[in-house]
This record gives structure tokens, C-alpha cells and sequence, in this order.
């Protein structure tokens, strides 16, 4: 299934938000139009087996790297995400709580995956996790929400209704299955499933610790 818009009304702009999808797209922009891609990866990019835990210098380079993604379809997927679901988010928390949430996302969703892949001297590098992060949030905050959705059906396409928490949570159980298959091949790189996971379930606390917060 494929979420094409939801139907949550929001009472404020959303500027960070859009200020976060054009930053990544910037900065893809920069990667691709770089004279050596390859390489800017490797320099700004989060690679596990560099990590020092107790090195604050060594945290930059997860910041850096959920601002990279691999391709036109890596971050085409996470911005739409981000359309998507980043923006009543952003109007519950907040526009300065929303952008530290998101960056906080990324660094819990990017360590996850170092816990699992710690020895890999592959790059990660994507939004991914963060944005999953904002869908764990939207699921806890607007799981009832209406999600207007591409469905296969019988070879056909359907466009339905869904609530958010079948549409998100149908996403999380898909993660992780696909993170316990990965968890054969680690350190060869692909997709960093864990980083979905984790993104997902900080998302979740966070947005519950949210709703038993007084107003």
C-alpha cells in the first residue's frame, strides 16, 4: 500500500517541515553533483566501525548523514513521508520541539542500527529513521486519522481509505520482518532496517508522553 495524502486538518504553517524536505533535497542535490558522489558519502556519511560513543565530534556525522540519501527513489519515498505525516506533527509539538524531535530521531534511529552493525565500515546514510520517527509519532497521535491509499487489489489499484493506524502500523510490522531477515546478512549493507525500527518505537514514546502530559 501506498499513502498518497491524509486528511488531518493542521492550525498552523508548517515551515519547518518544508524546511526540512528542501535541506534534504539540497543537499542530494550536492551529493550527485559532487565530482566524486562515491566519496562525499564516505566523508559525511555514518560509518558504524568509525563511531566513537564517548567522542562528541563523532556525532556530527549522524546528523550529516539523515540529510544524504542513495538515490532519486530513497529520497523520494522518505520526503513523502515526510509531506505527509511531518506536518501535524510539527502543528502538535510545535515548530522548534518539532525540528529537535526529528533530529532527535535520527540520532536514536542511526544508533540502533550501529548497536546491531556496529563493526560495518559501510555508510549509512538516509532520513529514513527520522522520518520513521515522525510516522511512530503520527500513529500514537492520529492513528484514527483518514489516509487516502494506493491498495493492490487483484492485480488492480485501488485508492481506499485507511486509518493511519493500519496504513503505519501494516508499515512498522513490515519493517520487522524485513529487520529479522536482515539479520542474517549484517554488515553487507542495503537497508537499515533497525533504523526504521528504532525511529519508529521513539516516535511512539515520545508522542505517548506527549498525550499524558497536561495541556
Amino acid at each position: 500500500m501506498f499513502p498518497l495524502y491524509d486528511e488531518t486538518p493542521r492550525h498552523s504553517f508548517p515551515f519547518i517541515n518544508y524546511l526540512l524536505i528542501a535541506v534534504n533535497v539540497f543537499v542530494f542535490f550536492i551529493q550527485i553533483a559532487a565530482p566524486n558522489p562515491e566519496q562525499f558519502i564516505y566523508q559525511y556519511g555514518f560509518i558504524p566501525s568509525e563511531f566513537n560513543l564517548f567522542n562528541p565530534a563523532s556525532y556530527q556525522y549522524i546528523i550529516t548523514s539523515i540529510f544524504m540519501h542513495g538515490g532519486l527513489f530513497h529520497i523520494a519515498s522518505n520526503m513523502w513521508f515526510l509531506h505527509i505525516f511531518g506536518d501535524n506533527i510539527e502543528d502538535r509539538m510545535g515548530h522548534v520541539k518539532y525540528l529537535l524531535f526529528y533530529l532527535a530521531a535520527g540520532l536514536i534511529a542511526t544508533l540502533s542500527q550501529y548497536i546491531l552493525d556496529f563493526s560495518s565500515g559501510i555508510p549509512m546514510i538516509g532520513a529514513s529513521g527520522a522520518v520513521s520517527g515522525v510516522a511512530g509519532a503520527y500513529f500514537v497521535l492520529f492513528r484514527n486519522s483518514k489516509v487516502k491509499t494506493l491498495v493492490p487489489f487483484f492485480g488492480f489499484i485501488t485508492l481506499v481509505d485507511l486509518s493511519a493506524g493500519v496504513v503505519l502500523g501494516f508499515w512498522f510490522i513490515s519493517q520487522v520482518f524485513s529487520g529479522l531477515g536482515s539479520l542474517t546478512i549484517v554488515g553487507q549493507g542495503g537497508i537499515a532496517w533497525l533504523a526504521h525500527i528504532g525511529g519508529f518505537i521513539f516516535g511512539n514514546f515520545i508522542a505517548s508522553a506527549m498525550k499524558r502530559s497536561p495541556a
